[in-house]
């Protein structure tokens, strides 16, 4: 059978972006205190196509998903990557894993539930350099009034969340950044007023975490945006990282 894929496109028109999306796969992330964790992930796998192709075979990036099967960590990124350009003769190559996160919580702190689940994201791309990118959500919650004894303990309210995407100069710990964030929120959290009277702002809550990434070394660049999350409308501050 004749491979039309392959064969030469004379129109001289390059794809951006041809690939396969939400391929739901096992993969292992790094764990500082359990030195691995196995997550399903939400996989999106592309590469910008040569003018020189009519396509490709969309079945090769799934092939090249299952020869790291148990494997896929962030150290293989790249690994992925390298072999997604040169089995797919492509000029760059990308790949997306959103997974869910899970970390215990501190017996000492009686906010922190046993085990919390975060939403994460490794964005990979890989031209003539690589690049790597993560991702996290964090939850943001309501400062707690102080319980008079009476009833049960009052929650947490959600206040909002935080979006934060971050680049490596070093290698750090998944759990790092999120204690990291979740510092600067707790920090924040504790200067302002307690439930229903609360008075945290996205502006002053954006530059307090904003000091704490930029505080850190491992951290090359950062992306962030804060949301609050109020009735019948929301706001937010974003603040970049001068590179």
């Amino acid at each position: 059978m004749k491979d039309i894929q392959s064969q030469e496109d004379h129109r001289r028109i390059n794809i951006k972006k041809v690939g396969v999306k939400t391929i739901s796969y096992p993969i292992t992330v790094l764990d500082k205190a359990r030195s691995k964790q196995q997550t399903i992930a939400t996989v999106n796998m592309y590469v910008n196509l040569p003018h020189r192709f009519k396509g490709t075979h969309m079945s090769r990036f799934v092939e090249i998903l299952n020869r790291f099967r148990g494997s896929i960590d962030i150290g293989h990124f790249n690994d992925i990557l390298e072999e997604m350009k040169e089995k797919l003769e492509a000029e760059a190559a990308h790949i997306e894993m959103c997974f869910s996160y899970f970390l215990a919580g501190h017996n000492d702190n009686p906010e922190s539930f046993k085990s919390r689940m975060y939403e994460c994201c490794m964005h990979g791309s890989l031209e003539k350099e690589g690049d790597l990118e993560f991702q996290v959500v964090i939850p943001v919650s309501l400062p707690l009034a102080e319980n008079s004894g009476e009833g049960l303990p009052r929650s947490l309210g959600q206040w909002g969340r935080t979006v934060t995407s971050v680049t490596f100069r070093n290698f750090i710990w998944i759990e790092d950044i999120i204690t990291l964030i979740e510092g600067a929120i707790d920090e924040e959290r504790a200067s302002a007023p307690v439930q229903g009277e609360n008075s945290m702002s996205v502006e002053s809550l954006t530059r307090k975490i904003g000091t704490s990434l930029e505080s850190e070394d491992a951290i090359k660049s950062f992306s962030l945006t804060v949301e609050n999350l109020a009735e019948g409308y929301s706001t937010f501050a974003t603040m970049n990282s001068i590179s």
